[in-house]
């Protein structure tokens, strides 16, 4: 299985005139590498994607390959509400060194189950590498049912599913009827023990910016039915989740990533960095765990 263990959903850092810092940038990917990460997931909505132009978000993932150099996989958000528009779209991505695609539920538009599945099935039949569905209906307006998956993941090239409904019947719904190729990946830090011991494959993480040997410690323990150990690395990592959501992401792993000397805590409108009060209890974990 691929896309099993802990990915980390890549920030994009930038400078304090708001470009993107292509150093900050290397920094940040050998410091997940060397921290043990299974794959990395660029331009994502960690990335702040939305905020990047084409050239830019080509710019990024090119340098996210680069210094990678094939040492794990790159894994590259390719999302929207124009099914036309991401297949004319992926026509022009160089795919070397990609190894997969994160693709989100179709927001705004709040399609109907069958325009989900309508749309997935179209992305996966013009994509070069394997498919992982994203459904996050917090963010998108709409929730891919258990069904919806399950009837999904018998396609070819769909590999798997980032779920961050929090909803853990759902979740467990898709472990109970998947096909065994097919990955169940936590979007929820906070949630990752909890699905893997359902029966889940990992988690694509925001913290394993930060953290990336802690959150494999707890991914890889959970993996192995080593609960007890799974348990002590999550409750004391708890606090940094509970944190970094607290005024939104990627803002407090921003603000993380700038405690530990990684990047500047900067972002782009209209995101803000976190409040006084959201950055000192992230200043404070930082200095504890150290």
């Amino acid at each position: 299985m691929l896309f099993q263990g802990t990915g980390v959903a890549l920030v994009t850092p930038f400078d304090r005139d708001g470009t993107v810092d292509f150093k900050a940038l290397s920094r940040i990917v050998e410091h997940c590498i060397s921290g043990q990460a299974d794959y990395l997931v660029a331009m994502g909505t960690t990335g702040e994607s939305a905020t990047l132009s084409p050239d830019e978000n080509a710019a990024v993932v090119r340098h996210i390959v680069a210094v990678a150099a094939e040492r794990i996989p790159v894994v590259l958000g390719v999302g929207g509400n124009d099914t036309a528009k991401i297949i004319a779209n992926m026509g022009n991505i160089n795919f070397s060194g990609i190894s997969g695609i994160l693709s989100v539920a179709p927001y705004y538009n709040k399609p109907a189950q069958c325009g989900i599945i309508a749309h997935f099935r179209a992305i996966a039949a013009h994509s070069p590498v394997p498919v992982i569905l994203y459904n996050i209906p917090g963010r998108t307006g709409v929730n891919m049912t258990a069904e919806t998956t399950l009837t999904l993941a018998r396609e070819a090239r769909i590999a798997g599913v980032k779920e961050a409904s929090g909803n853990m019947t759902q979740m467990m719904a898709i472990i109970a009827g998947k096909p065994d190729d097919f990955a169940v990946i936590s979007g929820d830090d906070a949630l990752t023990l909890l699905l893997i011991a359902a029966g889940g494959n990992g988690v694509i993480s925001v913290a394993a910016n930060a953290f990336p040997q802690r959150m494999a410690t707890l991914v890889r323990e959970a993996l192995a039915n080593r609960l007890e150990k799974a348990r002590e690395t999550h409750y004391r990592l708890l606090p940094l989740f509970e944190s970094l959501i607290a005024d939104g992401n990627p803002s407090g792993i921003k603000a993380t990533l700038h405690l530990l000397g990684l990047c500047e805590n900067v972002l782009r409108l209209p995101l803000t960095p976190v409040s006084e009060a959201t950055y000192l209890k992230l200043e404070k974990f930082v200095k504890n765990v150290r």
